[in-house]
Parts: C-alpha cells; structure tokens; sequence
C-alpha cells in the first residue's frame, strides 16, 4: 500500500496509508479541517546494495572504512590507509 502526503491548513504536513484506488482525502484525520494531497519523490529500491559494493565504491573513488575496534578502522575498499586510528583511543 503505498503512502500518501496531505497537507492540512491547521496541522500542516502529514503521511497515509492508502490505496491507490482511494479517493484523496478532504479532511484531516486529526482536526477534520481542509487538506490536500501534495505530490512528493518516491524511492525506488533494490540496488543499495549494489551501490556500496566494494567495486562500486572503487569506480567512483571512494573510500570505505569498517570499525574493527574501539579507535580503530580498518579500509576495506578503495585507496587509502590500510587502517585509521583515533589518537584518544590508547
């Protein structure tokens, strides 16, 4: 079920669970004043994993780090430092 934004006069932004086939809501479920739907970006899933993959972070010039201890990073992708050490850690 996708989320829907309204936008109510008195309460201001809010989301909903809807169908799609639903008609647009006219009142705020909270105040039962005037609202609208207001139109928003959408995410599109699937391939984050992919853009922090090692080779991915490699072909953009990234550096990718992984905490291996308290104070210290260990690189795991990318030029760089083969580790990073916190100097407050000793």
């Amino acid at each position: 079920m996708p989320i829907f934004e309204y936008d109510c006069e008195k309460c201001g932004p809010f989301e909903v669970f809807r169908k799609a086939s639903d008609e647009p809501l006219e009142k705020c479920p909270t105040c039962d004043g005037a609202c609208r739907r207001v139109y928003s970006s959408f995410a599109v899933g699937g391939k984050e994993k992919s853009l922090l993959s090692k080779k991915n972070l490699e072909a953009h010039g990234f550096t990718q780090y992984t905490r291996k201890g308290k104070g210290y990073y260990e690189k795991t992708a990318g030029k760089g430092p083969a580790g990073l050490a916190d100097g407050s850690s000793k």
